[in-house]
């Protein structure tokens, strides 16, 4: 079989398909801990500090995740990698269930973040192998599964959590997971075919020569480019509700305001994958973080309401597509053999940016009282992308060869 009838085919479609419906029910992880947070504070008896934790570790978790269950992609294969992830998930959602304790608890999240992560970088990566024309919108689409599982869940969840509780809501997640979940990993067992890859490989080397950056270099900047749009993208995603409390505007407004950047965020990771395939990935990167720099820097002189709801839909609509984009770029420019880890280790240096952008931005809003250079931290981190975005860019131009001048 020849890669052009391998690559961007039905079957490559159909793979999609399945990977967007395990990618629903994969990552309801990250967001169900979210859900149920009110419900376990007030039975444990805790601080909504202490309640937080088991998100904390969810996260850690699914961080670590992406960039181990990666690598295991690329020496085992997507199929039993992620048949493994759902068995973990669905005993460990079983056990939270019965948690004794608020402890008991926080060490399943981190069960549960690990195996949640198989449905976000190493998955993005798997799909990734099978499109070569199509590739941006192929990984757009299957990106935009972790936005509406945080969409769809809550709403399956609210019914459950306002009768049976929390703990009947995690047996039906664990139910769910291993009812559906593991069986349709089965169908993902076959592997790309020897030609395909080698196609691929092929395209990724011409794109590494002419960038002139060795495999591990590319990595590394990549992964300090994601931490840096990340901690500024944090900044309104993680403190929009407490912002909003701030200006005297309460809290429901504040969810609004982020459930509206998410839906931005799910259009904006579509129309970045359309641009994706005509653009390049670094290229379609460094418009959304050029997006997403001047939606912070309309947040400075902005406290009306109205004005307030539209910056945060132009942020939703500027980021969403940036993170997907590593891993297009990944794929455009390395070894398609170790796609998981490296498409894992990006992904995962983005959660840290995530993880350490929500925290300076409590620490600077605690030393200053105000969330104004909160935003210009978040600007001047998403400034530290855009170079490197450019520095990359202007690598990877072709060079015109030098014209001999006769004497």
């Amino acid at each position: 079989m020849t890669p052009d009838t391998t690559l961007d085919s039905r079957a490559s479609w159909g793979r999609l398909g399945l990977s967007l419906l395990i990618s629903l029910i994969g990552n309801v992880g990250m967001w169900a801990i979210i859900v149920i947070l009110p419900a376990v504070q007030a039975e444990f008896g805790v601080d909504r500090a202490d309640a937080s934790i088991p998100y904390t570790l969810t996260m850690i978790g699914f961080a670590a995740g992406n960039f181990l269950i990666g690598r295991a992609v690329d020496r085992w294969g997507m199929a039993p990698c992620l048949a493994g992830s759902a068995l973990l998930m669905a005993l460990a959602y079983g056990a939270a269930a019965f948690a004794p304790s608020l402890a008991t608890l926080s060490a399943l999240q981190l069960l549960i973040g690990f195996g949640t992560a198989t449905s976000f970088g190493p998955l993005i990566a798997d799909v990734s192998q099978w499109f070569l024309k199509r590739r941006g919108i192929a990984v757009a689409i299957i990106a935009s599964g972790n936005y509406l599982s945080g969409a769809i869940w809550p709403l399956i969840l609210a019914d459950i959590l306002a009768g049976p509780g929390w703990r009947t809501a995690y047996l039906v997640i664990a139910a769910t997971t291993f009812a559906v979940m593991l069986p349709a990993t089965w169908l993902l067992r076959k592997p790309l075919p020897e030609g395909a890859l080698q196609a691929s490989e092929s395209a990724a080397a011409l794109k590494a020569r002419e960038a002139g950056l060795s495999p591990r270099a590319l990595t590394w900047l990549l992964a300090a480019a994601g931490i840096g749009c990340c901690v500024a993208m944090s900044m309104p995603q993680v403190h929009i509700v407490a912002y909003c409390t701030d200006l005297g505007y309460g809290p429901a407004v504040g969810a609004e305001m982020l459930s509206l950047m998410l839906m931005g965020g799910v259009a904006s990771r579509l129309v970045s994958g359309l641009l994706a395939d005509r653009l390049g990935g670094v290229m379609t990167l460094l418009i959304g973080s050029t997006l997403q720099m001047l939606a912070l820097i309309l947040y400075l002189p902005t406290t009306g309401l109205t004005s307030l709801y539209l910056v945060s839909l132009v942020f939703g609509l500027s980021q969403g597509g940036i993170v997907p984009s590593y891993a297009i770029i990944v794929r455009e420019y390395l070894p398609a053999r170790e796609a998981g880890a490296r498409v894992g280790f990006v992904i995962m240096a983005t959660i840290v940016g995530m993880a350490l952008g929500g925290w300076l931005s409590g620490l600077i809003y605690d030393l200053t009282g105000s969330y104004r250079w909160a935003f210009l931290n978040g600007i001047a981190f998403n400034a530290l992308n855009v170079a490197i975005m450019v520095m990359i860019l202007l690598r990877s131009r072709p060079r015109s060869p030098r014209v001999a001048v006769a004497a």
